[in-house]
């Protein structure tokens, strides 16, 4: 026969267990609001900030977002698209490009320099973060390394939330440009990724953790060719 009490003690682990775990659910969904919120008003389209016009922008940034073969996968090939327009329109003067670089059989950033140029930018307007391994490391980076305080970030919509709210707590003043254009694979498990992140990153702006890299200071005034001119020698 089986013992009531051991029962009733099982029945009430299991009770705080199943309101831990809504109250963790209300946390992500209060953090994922919150972020959203306080971010969309600065979200536009690339033609809407052509629009807007020229604010002294001091750069563009374009977040990474994966290569395949040494090519720009879909949804970084958007981002690409979307930061060359903007850069051609004349909206800021100077390109950063952000991403993983983490080991010499991944350079993700080289791979977004090469498909810039192949579209007609100059090289001496493209700088490139080679430890942007995280979009929290690439505000961070962008301020520390880069010294920017005004920028514009592109990426698809869904990632612009989290990556204008940390660059706000980096002080930095920041609009979106969304490069979304089509509704590729994997969308839904991307979306369900972000809002996890969002609780992350979220306390990461609190707590504020260094980047995994610090490295030299390299000011935009001058041409970016001669910024990697003197890291090569």
């Amino acid at each position: 026969m089986e013992n009531p009490q051991k029962k009733s003690k099982l029945r009430i682990v299991l009770t705080i267990f199943l309101c831990l775990f809504l109250l963790l659910c209300a946390s992500i969904f209060a953090i994922h609001y919150h972020v959203e919120k306080s971010s969309k008003r600065d979200i536009y389209t690339q033609e809407q900030l052509v629009q807007k016009g020229k604010d002294n922008y001091q750069a563009i940034l374009i977040l990474g977002g994966g290569i395949r073969n040494n090519r720009p996968t879909p949804i970084l090939k958007e981002r690409l698209d979307t930061g060359i327009f903007l850069y051609k329109a004349g909206l800021a003067p100077k390109i950063l490009m952000s991403g993983d670089n983490g080991s010499i059989h991944y350079d993700e950033v080289s791979v977004m320099r090469k498909y810039a140029l192949e579209q007609g930018v100059p090289s001496e307007d493209i700088f490139m973060d080679y430890a942007g391994f995280s979009t929290y490391e690439s505000m961070y980076r962008a301020q520390y390394i880069f010294g920017i305080s005004k920028m514009v970030i592109v990426t698809q919509e869904y990632h612009l939330y989290r990556a204008i709210y940390i660059a706000r707590s980096m002080d930095i003043d920041v609009v979106g440009a969304s490069a979304t254009k089509n509704i590729l694979s994997g969308h839904n498990a991307r979306l369900f990724r972000e809002v996890i992140a969002q609780s992350k990153d979220f306390f990461s702006t609190k707590l504020k953790p260094n980047p995994t890299f610090f490295g030299d200071r390299i000011s935009l005034e001058q041409s970016a060719d001669e910024v990697y001119k003197q890291s090569e020698d």
